[in-house]
């Protein structure tokens, strides 16, 4: 609908451009809003508002002759009016909206899909977390928004690939590795001093017995002098199945598993040094080499290579995103925790020296998590001892609500999560009340289909029977979704088809404490039930791109 009236705009404003003999007015942005106040109409517009310096006339004035060239659209609007100080209100008429339904009723992978992604390869990274130790629940919020906007990207158009970065080089790993094999000395009786740098959860202490057991003994008289390669492995590899299973749990995939040992192992890392280097963006200081990345913008010049020849994270964090550019991605999205957002200068620097601007690459910050029990913050975990697992957050509330609530902020606020509201079987629950609104949905059909009334019979319905204001109200609902779905891709932020469900849901839950759907009235009903199907198919979609299941009973 928002594209059918920018474009019929777009056919005034040629007239206006032809009479004013100023082609300018042509390259302005024709912007709809939705008004809030439902006396303003179903659309409004600023483009008079716009138009006002290029014509060098009053807004309202402009409107006015906007809104004259869009009389004969009575196959489209109801009435177009003009405001004070030069809005232009769109009043949809009943056919429009109705033309729209069904198109969700006959249609609705073609409703439910749009194109102008089409054409665009997008890399979107996201968790990437340490396989050091299990997922926590920050983690568990970035994997909820990057799946999320994975599915949404691709609704639109885009050809998308979500890849996990493994961070399986350098001293994290090395220190893992320590840290289990002293957990194996002590789980063997002997007296270990445990240092605090290395990793100091209970889940290491689950992994040395099961590596002491596994291996029946053949490393109990290792020397503590160095660990051998064997336990950084053990550990790695095991943590990362770990890991991998609690996605799989959380419903989140990954088309691509990308470790960084393979930068290294294929040479990238130091092609890439080289590359900086002959660029001339480099230079050495304290016998380490220095990135210029002041020359793009950052507070500080980086170190890429130390004093003692060891690579740091910037220079393989490079390498992986020069490597992304030349897979030929035309669109490189990272989702960060927010402890990472000053690491986004540095790393926009780096991309520049490779010609990757800002349109091709985006960070994502999302920003902490507060857990809520009986109105007060949670402690630590005292399993973990160290922090609240995703799995312990989906032992308690499971995956549905998890996936729900922690999508019910925009991910640059921060959010606190209620454990108590996510396990409630009613209205003060969010993501119960979006369920059950398909369910209800899926109940009546059920009624339905117990009177004999076949779904052939709801595609032939009468649609002008539905003259409540509520049946406008809630076809007018269904009818933003593919805008709701644009903006999520554009703004990169799917939360906005949390907020979308939760007031379609509203205005659902209210129409049926108020009306009958099925009645004796055989015509209105098929009506209605053809109304409460592209409904159902308009919150299942919904709930499946933020990957939430739509039960058929609750």
């Amino acid at each position: 609908m928002r594209d059918k009236i920018i474009e019929i705009i777009s056919e005034a404003l040629k007239e206006l451009a032809v009479e004013e003999n100023n082609q300018e007015i042509l390259a302005l942005p024709i912007l709809l809003d939705l008004p809030k106040v439902k006396d303003f109409g179903d659309y409004a517009t600023n483009i008079a508002f716009l138009l006002a310096s290029k014509l060098k006339q009053n807004p309202l004035k402009i409107g006015e002759k906007i809104a004259s060239k869009l009389k004969g659209r009575t196959d489209t609007f109801e009435k177009v009016e003009v405001v004070k100080p030069g809005f232009i209100n769109f009043f949809v008429n009943k056919a429009s909206y109705l033309d729209f339904l069904k198109k969700i009723l006959t249609l609705p992978e073609e409703f439910f899909t749009l194109h102008f992604g089409a054409g665009e390869k997008v890399i979107l990274e996201f968790v990437s977390a340490n396989p050091t130790g299990p997922l926590h629940v920050g983690h568990g919020r970035g994997a909820a928004i990057g799946d999320s906007l994975g599915r949404i990207l691709k609704a639109c158009g885009y050809e998308v690939l979500k890849e996990y970065y493994i961070n399986d080089a350098g001293n994290q790993m090395a220190t893992l590795g320590k840290s289990l094999f002293l957990r194996c000395q002590q789980n063997l009786g002997k007296e270990v001093n445990f240092p605090q740098e290395c990793y100091q959860g209970d889940y290491l202490k689950e992994l040395a017995a099961s590596f002491v057991d596994e291996y029946k003994g053949k490393f109990n008289d290792t020397e503590a002098t160095g660990t051998p390669e064997i336990f950084t492995q053990y550990a790695g590899e095991k943590i990362l199945n770990g890991i991998i299973q609690d996605l799989k749990r959380f419903n989140v995939s990954f088309d691509s598993y990308f470790s960084e040992k393979s930068l290294f192992k294929s040479g990238k890392v130091e092609q890439t040094i080289k590359e900086i280097v002959g660029k001339g963006l480099t230079y050495t200081k304290e016998n380490a080499l220095w990135f210029k990345s002041t020359n793009f913008g950052d507070d500080k010049d980086r170190v890429v290579v130390k004093s003692d020849g060891e690579h740091t994270y910037f220079a393989s964090d490079i390498a992986y995103h020069k490597d992304k550019f030349e897979r030929g991605f035309t669109k490189i999205i990272d989702i960060w925790g927010a402890d990472h957002h000053g690491y986004i200068p540095r790393l926009k620097a780096a991309t520049q020296a490779f010609k990757i601007t800002d349109d091709n690459f985006k960070v994502i910050i999302v920003q902490f998590v507060t857990l809520i029990r009986n109105g007060a913050p949670v402690s630590m975990s005292t399993r973990s001892g160290e922090f609240v697992t995703l799995k312990e957050v989906l032992d308690e509330v499971g995956t549905d609500a998890a996936r729900f609530f922690f999508m019910l902020r925009s991910s640059d606020a921060h959010l606190d999560f209620d454990l108590d509201a996510a396990k409630k079987q009613n209205d003060e629950n969010p993501v119960y009340y979006v369920q059950y609104a398909y369910a209800r949905s899926q109940s009546i059909k059920r009624q339905a289909l117990e009177r004999n009334i076949l779904y052939d019979e709801v595609l032939k319905s009468n649609l002008n029977l539905l003259s409540l204001d509520a049946e406008k109200e809630i076809i007018k609902k269904m009818l933003q979704y593919p805008e709701v779905l644009e903006g999520c891709c554009k703004a990169l932020e799917p939360h906005r088809i949390t907020f979308y469900l939760n007031e379609l849901a509203s205005i659902f839950h209210s129409y049926y404490n108020k009306h009958r759907v099925i009645s004796d009235d055989s015509k209105l009903t098929l009506a209605r039930l053809a109304m409460v199907e592209s409904l159902s198919y308009v919150i299942k979609n919904g709930l499946n791109l933020i990957g939430v299941s739509a039960p058929e009973k609750m």
